[in-house]
């Protein structure tokens, strides 16, 4: 379930591309905000961005270093996502897949920070193709089927119906108080 999940947003949000070499396609959000309030004994911390909206988060256990925040102090999360494409024929080997396990990275400064990531790989088959629109149908392993435009109609150049196409989806978010 979770693999068609990600394959779903991979190919909903993300602009994709088709080639027989593989794609990756990248992006990366930031945004600043400042601590507004602590709850100590709930561990919830407002934020509040320069357009004034505020948000309360909840800091989990894995925040270590949680007591060390201070209002007034400014936090830096910069998302950053990725997916690599690749084609293959059929019957030809699947490459090695991904974990799919978050992973937490604990930043060793001054102040508060770490990154969490994950990776996740999977596996469509190309049902469908129309080179007009220009567009593709997939179909993921447990039997969804998926339509999407794809940016650049030259991508689907040597595409066939039949085709195994690999997405390895990255997502990592840093967090950093300054």
């Amino acid at each position: 379930m979770i693999r068609s999940i990600t394959v779903m947003t991979v190919l909903a949000a993300a602009p994709l591309a088709w080639a027989q070499k593989p794609v990756t396609e990248s992006a990366v959000v930031e945004m600043t905000a400042t601590i507004e309030a602590i709850d100590h004994d709930n561990r919830v911390i407002t934020l509040k961005d320069k357009e004034g909206n505020t948000e309360s988060i909840l800091a989990g256990p894995q925040m270590k270093r949680f007591d060390e925040l201070k209002v007034g102090q400014t936090v830096t999360f910069r998302y950053h996502e990725s997916v690599a494409l690749q084609i293959r024929k059929p019957g030809e080997a699947a490459a090695p897949t991904a974990a799919g396990k978050e992973t937490l990275v604990r930043g060793q400064g001054a102040k508060p920070s770490a990154t969490v990531s994950r990776q996740d790989t999977a596996t469509v088959t190309v049902k469908s193709i129309d080179t007009k629109v220009p567009s593709v149908s997939v179909a993921t392993e447990d039997g969804h089927v998926l339509s999407m435009k794809v940016n650049d109609r030259k991508n689907l150049e040597g595409v066939k119906v039949g085709d195994r196409v690999e997405i390895t989806y990255t997502v990592a978010l840093a967090i950093a108080v300054k």
